[in-house]
Protein backbone atom coordinates (compact mmCIF):
# COMPACT_ATOMS: atom_id res chain seq x y z
CA UNK A 1 0.00 0.00 0.00
CA UNK A 2 1.51 3.36 -1.08
CA UNK A 3 0.19 6.64 0.54
CA UNK A 4 1.41 10.21 -1.23
CA UNK A 5 0.42 13.00 0.00
CA UNK A 6 1.28 16.18 1.91
CA UNK A 7 2.59 19.21 0.93
CA UNK A 8 6.07 21.09 0.70
CA UNK A 9 5.92 21.46 4.14
CA UNK A 10 7.53 18.69 6.42
CA UNK A 11 4.41 17.67 8.64
CA UNK A 12 1.92 19.53 7.54
CA UNK A 13 -1.82 18.45 8.06
CA UNK A 14 -2.23 16.83 4.66
CA UNK A 15 0.40 14.71 5.22
CA UNK A 16 -0.47 14.09 9.18
CA UNK A 17 -3.78 13.00 7.30
CA UNK A 18 -2.03 10.87 5.66
CA UNK A 19 0.14 8.83 8.15
CA UNK A 20 -3.14 8.36 10.09
CA UNK A 21 -4.83 6.71 7.16
CA UNK A 22 -2.00 4.48 6.24
CA UNK A 23 -1.83 3.46 10.16
CA UNK A 24 -5.58 1.91 9.67
CA UNK A 25 -4.44 0.03 6.83
CA UNK A 26 -2.11 -1.19 8.77
CA UNK A 27 -4.13 -2.07 11.13
CA UNK A 28 -5.78 -4.03 8.41
CA UNK A 29 -2.48 -6.16 7.66
CA UNK A 30 -1.68 -3.68 5.02
CA UNK A 31 2.32 -3.13 4.49
CA UNK A 32 2.56 0.59 3.90
CA UNK A 33 4.81 3.06 2.43
CA UNK A 34 4.29 6.89 2.37
CA UNK A 35 5.50 8.81 -0.34
CA UNK A 36 5.48 12.66 0.72
CA UNK A 37 6.76 16.22 0.22
CA UNK A 38 10.40 16.55 -1.15
CA UNK A 39 9.70 12.90 -2.59
CA UNK A 40 6.85 14.23 -4.85
CA UNK A 41 9.20 17.09 -6.16
CA UNK A 42 9.28 15.91 -10.05
CA UNK A 43 9.99 17.46 -12.96
CA UNK A 44 6.46 18.20 -14.53
CA UNK A 45 4.99 15.69 -16.11
CA UNK A 46 5.95 15.08 -20.47
CA UNK A 47 4.97 12.35 -22.17
CA UNK A 48 7.00 13.43 -24.89
CA UNK A 49 9.99 13.22 -22.93
CA UNK A 50 10.64 9.37 -22.56
CA UNK A 51 13.87 9.77 -19.75
CA UNK A 52 12.83 10.09 -16.31
CA UNK A 53 14.87 11.06 -13.17
CA UNK A 54 15.84 8.11 -11.10
CA UNK A 55 13.13 10.25 -8.51
CA UNK A 56 10.52 9.62 -10.90
CA UNK A 57 11.52 6.22 -11.70
CA UNK A 58 11.12 5.30 -7.96
CA UNK A 59 8.29 7.16 -7.59
CA UNK A 60 6.49 5.34 -10.51
CA UNK A 61 7.81 1.71 -9.66
CA UNK A 62 6.15 2.40 -6.31
CA UNK A 63 2.59 2.69 -7.77
CA UNK A 64 3.24 -0.20 -9.91
CA UNK A 65 4.21 -2.71 -7.52
CA UNK A 66 1.25 -1.38 -5.04
CA UNK A 67 -2.32 -3.13 -4.55
CA UNK A 68 -3.68 -0.59 -3.02
CA UNK A 69 -3.10 3.33 -3.21
CA UNK A 70 -4.13 6.41 -0.65
CA UNK A 71 -3.77 9.87 -1.84
CA UNK A 72 -4.23 12.74 0.58
CA UNK A 73 -4.44 16.51 -1.25
CA UNK A 74 -4.17 19.81 0.51
CA UNK A 75 -7.21 21.71 -1.47
CA UNK A 76 -5.66 25.60 -2.55
CA UNK A 77 -8.41 27.25 -4.22
CA UNK A 78 -10.97 24.88 -4.53
CA UNK A 79 -8.88 22.13 -6.52
CA UNK A 80 -5.88 19.53 -5.44
CA UNK A 81 -1.93 20.60 -5.05
CA UNK A 82 -0.12 20.88 -8.18
CA UNK A 83 2.14 18.95 -6.35
CA UNK A 84 -0.11 16.14 -6.32
CA UNK A 85 -1.84 16.22 -9.63
CA UNK A 86 2.03 16.47 -11.41
CA UNK A 87 2.29 13.02 -9.19
CA UNK A 88 -0.89 11.73 -10.33
CA UNK A 89 0.34 12.63 -14.43
CA UNK A 90 3.39 10.11 -14.11
CA UNK A 91 0.75 7.37 -13.75
CA UNK A 92 0.66 7.93 -17.46
CA UNK A 93 3.86 5.72 -17.21
CA UNK A 94 1.79 3.02 -16.27
CA UNK A 95 -0.51 2.92 -19.38
CA UNK A 96 1.11 -0.20 -21.12
CA UNK A 97 0.99 -2.51 -18.24
CA UNK A 98 0.00 -5.48 -17.86
CA UNK A 99 -2.33 -3.90 -14.85
CA UNK A 100 -2.61 -0.35 -16.32
CA UNK A 101 -2.85 2.69 -14.46
CA UNK A 102 -4.18 1.74 -11.30
CA UNK A 103 -6.68 -1.00 -12.71
CA UNK A 104 -8.15 -3.36 -9.73
CA UNK A 105 -6.39 -1.27 -7.14
CA UNK A 106 -8.54 0.24 -4.50
CA UNK A 107 -7.84 4.20 -3.48
CA UNK A 108 -8.47 6.09 -0.60
CA UNK A 109 -9.10 9.90 -1.19
CA UNK A 110 -8.69 12.76 1.39
CA UNK A 111 -8.96 16.36 0.83
CA UNK A 112 -7.34 18.73 3.19
CA UNK A 113 -8.27 22.53 3.13
CA UNK A 114 -9.04 25.37 5.55
CA UNK A 115 -13.00 25.57 4.62
CA UNK A 116 -15.34 23.27 3.40
CA UNK A 117 -15.55 24.74 -0.09
CA UNK A 118 -12.07 23.55 -1.12
CA UNK A 119 -12.15 20.54 1.06
CA UNK A 120 -15.19 19.35 -0.71
CA UNK A 121 -14.48 20.14 -4.63
CA UNK A 122 -10.97 19.03 -4.05
CA UNK A 123 -12.32 15.13 -3.25
CA UNK A 124 -14.43 15.61 -5.79
CA UNK A 125 -12.08 16.17 -8.31
CA UNK A 126 -9.23 13.32 -6.54
CA UNK A 127 -12.57 11.15 -7.20
CA UNK A 128 -12.91 11.79 -10.76
CA UNK A 129 -9.25 11.31 -11.40
CA UNK A 130 -9.47 8.38 -9.73
CA UNK A 131 -11.75 6.83 -12.18
CA UNK A 132 -9.98 8.13 -14.98
CA UNK A 133 -7.25 6.23 -14.32
CA UNK A 134 -9.42 3.14 -13.76
CA UNK A 135 -9.00 3.06 -10.13
CA UNK A 136 -11.75 2.00 -7.37
CA UNK A 137 -12.47 4.75 -4.66
CA UNK A 138 -13.69 3.52 -1.62
CA UNK A 139 -16.98 4.66 -0.93
CA UNK A 140 -16.08 7.00 1.80
CA UNK A 141 -13.95 9.66 1.05
CA UNK A 142 -12.65 12.09 3.80
CA UNK A 143 -13.49 16.36 3.34
CA UNK A 144 -11.01 17.80 6.47
CA UNK A 145 -11.72 21.39 7.64
CA UNK A 146 -8.59 22.69 8.93
CA UNK A 147 -10.53 25.07 10.34
CA UNK A 148 -12.18 22.89 12.66
CA UNK A 149 -9.83 20.02 12.63
CA UNK A 150 -5.93 20.10 13.70
CA UNK A 151 -3.61 17.25 13.71
CA UNK A 152 -0.72 16.69 15.89
CA UNK A 153 2.38 15.00 15.64
CA UNK A 154 1.72 12.47 18.11
CA UNK A 155 -0.51 11.01 15.27
CA UNK A 156 -3.91 12.37 16.09
CA UNK A 157 -6.55 14.95 15.96
CA UNK A 158 -8.66 17.36 17.95
CA UNK A 159 -11.62 15.61 15.93
CA UNK A 160 -11.72 11.79 16.89
CA UNK A 161 -13.98 11.25 14.35
CA UNK A 162 -11.69 12.41 11.71
CA UNK A 163 -9.09 10.43 12.87
CA UNK A 164 -11.81 7.83 12.86
CA UNK A 165 -12.84 8.37 9.42
CA UNK A 166 -9.34 8.57 8.19
CA UNK A 167 -8.63 5.03 9.50
CA UNK A 168 -11.39 3.74 8.07
CA UNK A 169 -10.47 5.11 4.63
CA UNK A 170 -6.84 2.96 4.82
CA UNK A 171 -8.79 -0.28 6.00
CA UNK A 172 -10.83 -0.21 3.25
CA UNK A 173 -8.10 -0.26 0.84
CA UNK A 174 -6.01 -2.54 2.53
CA UNK A 175 -9.39 -5.24 2.70
CA UNK A 176 -10.28 -4.32 -0.84
CA UNK A 177 -6.38 -5.27 -1.64
CA UNK A 178 -6.72 -8.73 0.34
CA UNK A 179 -9.52 -9.35 -0.97
CA UNK A 180 -8.80 -9.13 -4.74
CA UNK A 181 -5.54 -11.25 -3.42
CA UNK A 182 -7.37 -13.75 -2.64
Amino acid sequence: MVGIGGSLREGSQSERALRIALAGAEEAGARTRAITGSELVLPFYDIAIPDRTPEAERFVEAIRSADGLIIVSPGYHGALSGLIKNALDYLEDLRPDVRPYLDGRGVGLVAVAYGWQAAVTTLDQMRTIAHALRGWPTPLGGSINTAEVKFDEAGGASDEKAVNTLRLIGRHVAEFALNRRA
